[in-house]
């Protein structure tokens, strides 16, 4: 592939987006590999990758718009925007305030439409392509996760509505769908015990749904396996748009999809909780 094809990568401090950035640089683009936080990009500098590493707040419009500018004036052009940035939230909607819901929709939502709007005049530009990593939450809501699941179907619907018009101006759209996946995402969500002490009422269903969570874990893939699948859609002439990362994930996507009346995800949803 040649080198000068130019990716920007939101949120590369560790986990996928880490993983997605190394590989992208191993595989001749020119990799700018963005994160919020520049204090936390030891990382980054230790992977033994060529990568060009940027701030960028995706909650910030301002750090946006830079981040885009600046590559635009230092390579001239975007190819790939893959926008990796997130955070998760566990809690139910009686028991939190809701500016902890606009919080977690402005990271995970808001950012996403921040990102692909600036970005979207150079992409047009280039014939490029917009790569959003989404969940498996993004297709099937689930217990304590209202407000990140919110988000992640927001971000599916906002995707599944511009690929159309982004195609017709040569601009490719997807969304990766990865499950369970061995990062610190999950360590980052700050599940304690002062979450169950003020779950109230909850506290039980709540303890029941870290369980099954925790269990689903132990098979997690790791973040290099779900870079692979993006460094793919990346590459791929005709990527699909909806892309899921593991077997697991298309059997519970699978399920969403086939279920007309909700009654199947129901039964399994409720059933972390019994």
């Amino acid at each position: 592939m040649s080198n000068d094809r130019v990716a920007l990568i939101t949120g590369t401090s560790s986990g996928i987006g880490l993983a997605t950035a190394v590989r992208a640089s191993r595989a001749g683009f020119r990799t700018v590999a963005t994160l919020r936080d520049p204090a936390r990009a030891d990382r980054l500098r230790e992977a033994g990758a060529d990568l060009d590493i940027r701030p960028l707040d995706v909650t910030d419009p301002a750090s946006v718009r830079a981040a885009v500018e600046g590559v635009l004036a230092d390579y001239g052009r975007l190819d790939v925007l893959v926008n990796n940035a997130g955070a998760g939230h566990v809690g139910t909607l009686e028991q939190e305030p809701v500016s902890a819901v606009r919080e977690t929709m402005e990271v995970n939502f808001f950012g996403v439409v921040e990102t692909t709007k600036a970005a979207l005049p150079a992409l047009r530009a280039s014939g490029g392509r917009v790569i959003t990593v989404t969940s498996i939450g993004g297709a099937v809501g689930q217990p304590f996760n209202e407000a990140y699941c919110a988000a992640k179907f927001a971000v599916e619907g906002l995707m599944e509505s511009l690929a159309p018009v982004a195609a017709a101006q040569g601009v490719k759209v997807c969304v990766v769908e990865p499950g369970a996946v061995a990062t610190e995402f999950v360590n980052n969500i700050g599940v304690d015990e002062r979450l169950f002490a003020e779950a109230g009422p909850y506290a039980e269903s709540l303890r029941k749904y870290i369980a099954n969570v925790t269990k689903s874990f132990e098979g997690a893939q790791t973040a290099d396996e779900v870079a692979e699948v993006i460094l793919d859609a990346m590459t791929a002439e005709s990527p699909a748009f909806r892309i899921q990362t593991s077997k697991q994930a298309e059997e519970f996507t699978g399920l969403k999809f086939a279920d007309r009346d909700g009654s199947a995800v129901q039964r399994l949803t409720t059933g972390w909780l019994a």
